[in-house]
């Protein structure tokens, strides 16, 4: 039988290859959430005519993150990581695609809809991270990982500052100003569906769930482990060399092993619920990252309308005539904001190994507690306001990137791609409720109050964290 690229090339050189091809998909699919997150309080204000509803569209984004999660999951469990990620940003495609339709026609729904459709495609964006470590050896995960979940902030950063461009493409088309942003949105993400469409091949997930079965059938079963061990310390990594080149054929493709592993990852809910519940350091990790994704997106989606009535010193109304100044600080609010989420990620996956998960998950909600603080009581200033949320992404990606680490170290290997989709379901779904209610708590409290709340429920998570660490020493020390 000929050799396939996979034996030429060897399983390390496709692993390369494939954090650079996902990291890629991540910058140019990173410009749509960029966008709408930006202005996209302003533009439910401008449809729909009310304040209220200025929290609908993150709220819409997060829910359709939430309800994807699983269903893009098991879709990856089925077909493989390419499957899930370019179905995921061909929707998010689609939602750009409705947001230029939403200006255009001045119809809320298609906003909503649309928001929706970028949504999905964060859940793919958030997948993509495990995708980037399914054939990683074990001392370069960490590495593999934050290196994808970094090239989030290039796309990201990029997509607020397109605002102003973005008007200029859409006057050039015939659009509304406003819609231009959306229209180079769209671009991206289409680079990013073909670029994974025709590039992820093979594809991840497949082989290293079929270079498994191979290696249990040796006398060296487990030597090759492909995934993240479970342990019962909150430091440790496990064993995970290469996989030599020599030891891939054609025959150890995915084939019928990968149909039975797929197979039993039906229930994926419950699996990855009962899980959860059985470990209290998976219940600590998951309350970590679900609070801290609540708190940040509840703050950082009523910012842009914040500062629209900072500097303008006018009331909520704007729309497609929002220009000048004000998009510009918004713009550049967001973008510090996004790099502080994204950018020193790798920086977070070093402190996550070395100083340790709880330890880390400590550190970003302490963080998280000073940027609210920052935030809410320098409210009357735009660097302030830019300040908290800077360091609001960074506590977000401390608390995301350690809880996550320690929920993935928590749970035996059966369950673990059933937690993930559990994980990140909830995660979005924390989004949704923050991003609904950030909109009544600032109309009935301020900025300030909105702030305060976030301080509170960081504080409890924090002090939660205190003391799982020090029941975690004490049952070392017996």
């Amino acid at each position: 039988m000929a050799r396939t690229l996979v034996k030429e090339q060897g399983v390390a050189q496709v692993q390369r290859r494939t954090v650079v091809l996902l990291s890629t998909a991540q910058v140019f699919g990173g410009l749509g959430t960029g966008s709408t997150v930006s202005i996209g309080s302003i533009l439910a204000v401008e449809l729909s005519g009310s304040s209220a509803w200025a929290g609908s569209v993150a709220t819409v984004m997060t829910l359709g993150a939430a309800a994807a999660a699983l269903p893009l999951a098991s879709l990856a469990e089925r077909r493989g990581r390419r499957a899930g990620q370019v179905a995921g940003l061909s929707a998010a495609l689609a939602g750009a695609v409705l947001m230029v339709l939403a200006v255009t026609s001045g119809a809320f729904i298609l906003l909503v809809l649309g928001a929706a459709g970028i949504g999905v495609g964060t859940a793919a964006s958030l997948q993509a991270r495990f995708a980037a470590v399914d054939l990683a050896p074990a001392e370069h995960r960490g590495r593999a990982l934050s290196t994808v979940v970094w090239a989030v902030t290039v796309g990201a950063v990029a997509g607020p500052n397109l605002i102003q461009p973005g008007t200029a493409v859409g006057a050039a088309l015939g659009l509304p100003p406003i819609a231009g942003p959306f229209v180079i949105s769209g671009a991206g993400l289409l680079i990013a569906a073909v670029l994974l469409f025709a590039g992820l091949r093979p594809d991840p997930l497949l082989l290293a769930r079929e270079l498994a079965a191979v290696n249990s059938g040796t006398d060296q079963a487990g030597a090759h482990e492909p995934l993240i061990p479970a342990v019962d310390s909150t430091r440790a990594r496990g064993p995970g060399p290469d996989v030599p080149a020599s030891d891939v054929t054609a025959s150890d493709l995915p084939g019928p092993a990968v149909q039975a592993a797929a197979a039993a990852a039906g229930g994926s809910l419950g699996r990855g619920l009962r899980a959860i519940r059985s470990s209290r350091t998976a219940l600590l990790a998951v309350t970590a990252i679900v609070a801290a994704h609540a708190v940040m997106v509840g703050v950082m989606s009523m910012t842009p309308l914040h500062l629209q009535h900072l500097v303008e010193g006018t009331g909520p109304h704007a729309g497609h005539g929002v220009e000048g100044d004000v998009l510009v600080i918004i713009g550049f609010t967001i973008s510090l904001h996004i790099a502080g989420m994204f950018a020193l990620s790798p920086v977070m996956g070093w402190l996550t190994d070395r100083a340790g998960r709880i330890e880390t998950i400590m550190i970003g909600f302490t963080v998280l507690v000073a940027a609210v603080a920052i935030a809410g009581f320098g409210q009357s200033s735009t660097a302030g306001v830019a300040v908290g949320l800077v360091l609001l992404g960074v506590g977000w990606s401390a608390a995301t990137i350690s809880g996550s680490t320690l929920l993935a170290e928590s749970v035996g290997r059966d369950a673990r791609v059933a937690v993930q989709g559990v994980s990140d379901m909830l995660m979005g779904a924390a989004g949704a409720v923050g991003g609904a209610l950030s909109g009544l708590v600032l109309g009935f409290a301020g900025y300030l109050g909105l702030n305060l709340l976030g301080g509170t429920i960081g504080a409890v998570v924090l002090a939660a964290a205190i003391v799982a660490r020090t029941s975690h020493r004490q049952s070392a020390a017996a």
